[in-house]
């Protein structure tokens, strides 16, 4: 490794850190609020979707748990998040196509963390809840994936640790 390269790494390594947690908040905040717009045009409560989160560790109790358990559904939400965000955030700092190309790139880790979340993650926890096809759901669910968390994240890993 030449002094350069080594420069650079440890340059990255100190950004790395600001990246996923700036990633985090944002793409996390986004796809959480696209979240309860979806419950509350489906006439469904917001505290209800995140009981329905917190759901996962909690199974059927979290749903008598009030607000209490809709808070461990955002927390997390969000710690799903942070694990998605450094993912990218790592390779990121690895391969510098995904922070010179984040309109491709992030949006591209959207569609991956869609297929991983919706045909393996979540059919596992509840299958009985991912046997049917809702065209307006996958339109936003596919919306939300690209544009509200994977460009978020590819757009944050841009300018967090783009090397000039």
């Amino acid at each position: 490794m030449t002094i350069t390269a080594a420069a650079e790494a440890t340059q990255t390594g100190v950004r790395l850190l600001p990246a996923i947690l700036v990633g985090t908040a944002i793409a996390g905040t986004l796809d959480i609020l696209d979240a309860v717009v979806m419950s509350l045009t489906a006439g469904r409560s917001p505290v209800k979707m995140l009981q329905g989160i917190a759901s996962g560790l909690l199974g059927k109790a979290a749903g008598q748990g009030g607000a209490q358990t809709a808070a461990l559904g955002l927390a997390v939400h969000f710690a799903i998040m942070l694990v998605m965000v450094t993912l990218f955030m790592v390779a990121a700092g690895r391969i510098e196509a995904l922070t010179r190309r984040p309109l491709l790139w992030g949006p591209v880790y959207g569609i991956g963390l869609y297929l991983v979340m919706y045909w393996v993650v979540l059919p596992l926890r509840w299958p009985a809840l991912f046997g049917k096809f809702e065209p307006a759901q996958f339109v936003n669910q596919i919306f939300a994936h690209t544009v509200l968390v994977g460009l978020s994240i590819g757009l944050v890993a841009a300018r967090f640790l783009r090397v000039n």
